[in-house]
Formats: structure tokens, C-alpha cells, sequence
């Protein structure tokens, strides 16, 4: 199969040419047709299998086969992102594939001014690239108008709600028109996604090119126990060890990563961070450090787990796993990409056994455990299994206190050797899922 095999225009495969790319991956070659036919899509595939492509041609090829030319403050379709490296990354893949076609592309998100955001949009665009709050604010400010949108794509919407964007998507929606098409595409797609798209699309077609939330099988994964106060330690012995040039490395919380970049730079090891309160501008200049090698070792929070494209990526570093179990999969996504392989490494503690044991229940797999000469933790962290089972080591029975006379005696909890203690319960935040007027639409 090739790419003109699937009706694409002329304009679109010279693009492609120009960029090498040769044979659709599966969610394209199923994706590819159905937006071209105008359905609504619910599409799930692997990170790195191409999903950008898989909706942006034909969304490319309809808007240059349809509809009148844009008007003033508004724009013919609308891709939104959770965050504003996936936005501006997306935007970019788009412009790519539309070199040859006369249409506007622009990406919108916060972190940067409003004011030139608003000038560009006077002429209107034919695609918009944007995260949701920085759209509602446009939209708030009669800068932006949606009565002529054709389609709206929703990217990574699992993640959408993660970062609380659940009120932000029931205001969009309400703002669509009617009769338009709506596409779904990520990686996972949760139980609140699903209800998300049952509410939102008409008579989806679904397309799962891989089973559902498992992790790239070109991606080697293990796990390395240690006790939490010593993780700094072992991932700078680890990076010595294994002589790492270039490691995308995650952390929970925004102090976390200024820890670690900090640990690192006074160490003489070239290191930046990203986080939500940096600013854009900032945040944009380590990365583009990072892909040119100009920074051997870039910690980040979640802001960098969706959709970020680093070429031939060797190894990505849990320093913190994280506390949804489907961004495990996301960020181990960033390497083995396109066909390559990669390593992912998760440094564990005790207090993060929950963690693991959703996260090993997601993808179906018991995760490899290597300890590392002396790093071996003081508090263990118990055994787990693909199942949710968290199997904690039998208490050792407590000797009875010796009494005199009439004082209580305290006779200790005896755990027989055969006894497994239950699994204990996931860490998951509660998301609301966005309501949405569902009574009758139209048909297309």
C-alpha cells in the first residue's frame, strides 16, 4: 500500500516525498480513508506510529477540496493539544505536509502574549492549532469565531482531562456548529474518554491498530529498586556506568525536576528542566537544546510525555514514576519511535509500589527488576505482578511481652507463611468527565 493508494492529492504526496515518508503505518492507512469519507474517529495506536499524519493530511486534502475561503477571526478546523510543546510540535508537522497547498496554518496557547495571537487571527486560518484555555480566551475576546468550523480534532484528550480541561471541552463543544466532524486520537483511551466520545461523536467508527494501553514493544523496559532519598545518587552512577549521552528524564512535581537539574549542574553535567512554571519561551529553548545535543540530560514534568518527536531518542528515565498509569506509556513512548528501539528505565521506591502495580496492570506485563550493587534499599519494595497483586513479605510474629501481675499482655499479629496480603488499591485521581447536551443533531 502507498499513500497515493489512498486517494491522497497530488500536493500532499510531494510532501511526503520530500520527507521520506514511504508506506502509511496501520492507524494511517485506516485513518486516512475514514476522515476523507467525513466520519467522526475514535483512533488508538502506539506513540510513534504516526497519528499526526493520520489526521492531518485528509484533514488538509478536505479543506483544500471544500468548503468557501476562511473568513475574519475564524478558522475552517481546529486541532486541539493539552499542552503548548505537543500544540506548537503538531502545528509544525502541519505545516510540513501543507507546504505545497494554499492554506493558513497557526498555533495559540498561554504562556506567551494574547495581543499578537489576536492580530494574526483578523484574517482568519484555515487550520488552528491550540490548547483549550488560551482558545476559550480568544474566543471570550470575540477574537476567534467557530460558526465556519468543518472539524475539530481532539489530541491526547485522555490527558486533556488529566490536566483538568474537563469544563474547558463541554464550553468548546457548545461553541461547535452542529454539523461538523469530530476526531479522537491518542495513544490510550480511558474508560472517561470513551464516555467522553459517546457523548461528543456520531456513530463513530473506532480503529485500535494495537491492543489497548500496551506499551511499544521496542521499547526495553526494567525496573531498579532504591530508597528514595538515595535515587539522585543512583542516576548519576547509572548515567556514569551506562556512559548515556543524551536521557530524557521525568519527575512527579516541578521541584522535583529544579532538584535534580540542580544536582546535575553542580556535578558539571550539562542539564536543563521543563516545567509548567517556566516560561514558554523558555521552556521551547531547552528543548530545542535538547534535540540538537546541545543538553545531554533533560528533566521534565509530564509537560513533555505527549506527542514530543525527538529523533532517535536512546533512553528515557522514570526518576519518579508517575501517578496515572497511562502516562507510564506516554513517556516511555518518546523512545522507540518510528521503528527504533530504545530503553526505558524506572527508579522505584517503596512508597511508589502502587504506582507500579497499576502501571504493570495497564500493560499486562510483570516489569524486570535488576538491583544495582549498593544501591540495594533499605525499605523493600514488595513484589508485584501484571495482575494488581501487591504481595507484601509475612510480619514476623511479635514476641508477648513479659508481664508481672495484672498489666495487659500484648501477644503480637501472627501472619501465617502462607498468607498473601491483599492488593492495595491503584493511586488514580478522580477526573469529572465534561456533560454534554446530547439531544438531536442533525445529520451530516
Amino acid at each position: 500500500m502507498t499513500f497515493a493508494t489512498l486517494g491522497l492529492i497530488e500536493p500532499l504526496l510531494r510532501a511526503l516525498e520530500t520527507l521520506g515518508y514511504q508506506t502509511p503505518t496501520p492507524v494511517q492507512a485506516q485513518a486516512i480513508p475514514a476522515v476523507l469519507a467525513g466520519r467522526d474517529l475514535m483512533a488508538a495506536a502506539q506513540t510513534g506510529t504516526g497519528k499526526t499524519a493520520g489526521f492531518a493530511l485528509p484533514l488538509l486534502q478536505l479543506l483544500t477540496m471544500e468548503g468557501p475561503k476562511v473568513a475574519a477571526n475564524s478558522a475552517r478546523a481546529l486541532i486541539l493539544c493539552p499542552t503548548r510543546e505537543l500544540a506548537e510540535q503538531v502545528h509544525a508537522s502541519v505545516a510540513e505536509y501543507a507546504q505545497h497547498l494554499p492554506l493558513t496554518t497557526y498555533a495559540v496557547y498561554g504562556g506567551v502574549s494574547i495581543n499578537p495571537q489576536m492580530m494574526k487571527l483578523r484574517k482568519g486560518v484555515d487550520i488552528l492549532v491550540a490548547t483549550p484555555g488560551r482558545l476559550i480566551d480568544l474566543f471570550r475576546q470575540n477574537a476567534l469565531k467557530l460558526n465556519q468550523l468543518q472539524t475539530l480534532v481532539l489530541d491526547e484528550a485522555d490527558r486533556m482531562l488529566d490536566l483538568g480541561f474537563s469544563e474547558e471541552l463541554a464550553n468548546i463543544y457548545r461553541m461547535l456548529p452542529k454539523k461538523r466532524q469530530i476526531l479522537l486520537f491518542s495513544a490510550t483511551f480511558s474508560d472517561d474518554i470513551r464516555l467522553l466520545a459517546g457523548q461528543m461523536l456520531n456513530d463513530p467508527l473506532s480503529i485500535e491498530v494495537s491492543p489497548r494501553n500496551v506499551a511499544a514493544n521496542t521499547v526495553k523496559q526494567w525496573v531498579v529498586p532504591v530508597d528514595k532519598k538515595r535515587k539522585p545518587e543512583l542516576f548519576v552512577h547509572l548515567m556514569r556506568k551506562g556512559r548515556w549521552k543524551q536521557v530524557l528524564v521525568f519527575a512527579k512535581t516541578r521541584n522535583g525536576v529544579d532538584a535534580l537539574v540542580d544536582k546535575l549542574q553542580g556535578l558539571g553535567i550539562n542539564a536543563d528542566g521543563i516545567h509548567g512554571d517556566k516560561p514558554q519561551a523558555t521552556r521551547q529553548r531547552a528543548l530545542d537544546r535538547f534535540k540538537t545535543s546541545e543538553v545531554q540530560i533533560l528533566v521534565a514534568t509530564d509537560v513533555a510525555a505527549r506527542g514530543l518527536d525527538i529523533e532517535d531518542l536512546p533512553l528515557v528515565v522514570n526518576f519518579d514514576l508517575p501517578i496515572v498509569a497511562e502516562d507510564y506509556i506516554h513517556r516511555i513512548g518518546r523512545t522507540g519511535r518510528a521503528g527504533n528501539t530504545g530503553e526505558a528505565i524506572s527508579l522505584v521506591c517503596a512508597d511508589e509500589v502502587n504506582m507500579l502495580s497499576a502501571i504493570e496492570m495497564l500493560t499486562r506485563q510483570t516489569l524486570t527488576r535488576k538491583m544495582e550493587a549498593d544501591f540495594e534499599p533499605e525499605h523493600r519494595v514488595p513484589d508485584t505482578d501484571a495482575s494488581g497483586q501487591v504481595v507484601k513479605k509475612p510480619k514476623k510474629p511479635k514476641k508477648p511481652k513479659a508481664s508481672g501481675g495484672g498489666g495487659k499482655r500484648n501477644l503480637g499479629k501472627w501472619v501465617d507463611s502462607g498468607d498473601v496480603a491483599p492488593a492495595e488499591p491503584s493511586i488514580k485521581p478522580v477526573r469529572k468527565v465534561p456533560v454534554f447536551n446530547t439531544g438531536p443533531r442533525k445529520k451530516k
